[in-house]
């Protein structure tokens, strides 16, 4: 956005002098509106713009439109990915599921395992006692060798089986070490893939909404001062495609001096008049802005005080419904006291 400035060159202090009691006025100054240079927020070319110098837009008013066929093929690319991101995402999502329940299975087997050792050693125990006791018979000849055999035999058999149960637990141990070292492994690919797919969304959604920029919307309402492109032309994004500022309302800028600067405050009332084919108008408008800086006399402009060297800016904001003030138009000002 940027404020317009016309210094015009203003002959009125000759034709106040020459009008014996007529009062010259406070300022003199020239009419400025703020205008809005409007630019397409993606590049390509031009298909629509209905934009003409002179028109009157609403806010919000559709203007033109860029051709979003690039966009649309990136856009498709970008779903592509996506879906393929998605898709491997879940088939590494049925892998953990899969390598999960192995894990689980090898985790009930090691259980079963411990507790089958478990009932292997009060077996054992209760073996191992019955061993003793037919060693002491066996001595006091109250027992026979057979017997003493077989309460050996028991003894180390449990021995054994508990031996390669406890084999069993460590081979199911190390399986499960390793189902979860893979189940590690696979969840990473699937934060991987999720990652992936979040962000091929991400970039279709950022397409998506580029290709909606492709519709050029008048930002603010306002009649259109320059034009600068037209239908058919390629253009690129941020390029200025026409100004517009809204003419219901302008500022007038005007200079005073030190002396006057005293006398006049914001919100204060002032006159700004205008001669119109021949014949004097006046509009009502109100003191929006005063310099706190001082600065040399522009070059046409003429102050009360016959071109004092340093002069003080004031913008007066002047409604204009019936148009009647155009930018760059020369102006004199009373302030209203």
């Amino acid at each position: 956005m940027r404020t317009w400035t016309a210094m015009g060159a203003l002959c009125l202090a000759v034709a106040a002098t020459g009008c014996g009691g007529e009062t010259r006025p406070d300022a003199y100054g020239n009419v400025e509106a703020t205008e809005v240079a409007v630019s397409s927020e993606v590049g390509g070319r031009l298909t629509t713009f209905t934009v003409e110098e002179g028109r009157t837009l609403t806010a919000g008013e559709t203007v033109g439109t860029v051709d979003p066929t690039a966009l649309t093929l990136q856009r498709d690319q970008a779903n592509a990915q996506r879906d393929a991101a998605a898709s491997r995402a879940s088939e590494i999502e049925s892998q953990v599921r899969a390598s999960l329940a192995q894990r689980d299975a090898l985790r009930a087997q090691r259980e079963a395992a411990v507790a089958q050792r478990g009932v292997l050693q009060s077996q054992l125990e209760i073996a191992r006692r019955n061993h003793d006791r037919m060693r002491r018979l066996f001595a006091q000849q109250a027992a026979t060798a057979q017997q003493l055999d077989q309460a050996e035999r028991d003894d180390r058999v449990l021995t054994e089986q508990i031996k390669a149960q406890e084999e069993q637990i460590q081979a199911y141990e190390r399986q499960i070490a390793a189902q979860s070292a893979q189940i590690a492994a696979v969840e990473q690919q699937q934060r991987t893939a999720n990652a992936q797919t979040t962000a091929a969304a991400a970039q279709v959604n950022q397409i998506a909404d580029r290709i909606g920029r492709a519709t050029i919307p008048n930002p603010t309402a306002g009649t259109v001062l320059t034009k600068y492109a037209r239908a058919g032309e390629v253009i690129q994004a941020g390029q200025p495609l026409y100004t517009i500022a809204d003419l219901s309302a302008v500022d007038v800028r005007a200079f005073v001096t030190q002396p006057q600067l005293a006398s006049i405050k914001l919100g204060q009332q002032a006159r700004v008049n205008v001669d119109v084919e021949a014949e004097r108008q006046s509009l009502n408008g109100t003191v929006s802005w005063i310099s706190s800086r001082a600065e040399f006399t522009p070059t046409p402009i003429q102050t009360r005080d016959e071109r004092a060297d340093l002069v003080y800016a004031v913008k007066i904001r002047v409604p204009n419904p019936n148009g009647l003030l155009k930018i760059g138009m020369p102006v004199d000002v009373e302030f209203v006291r």
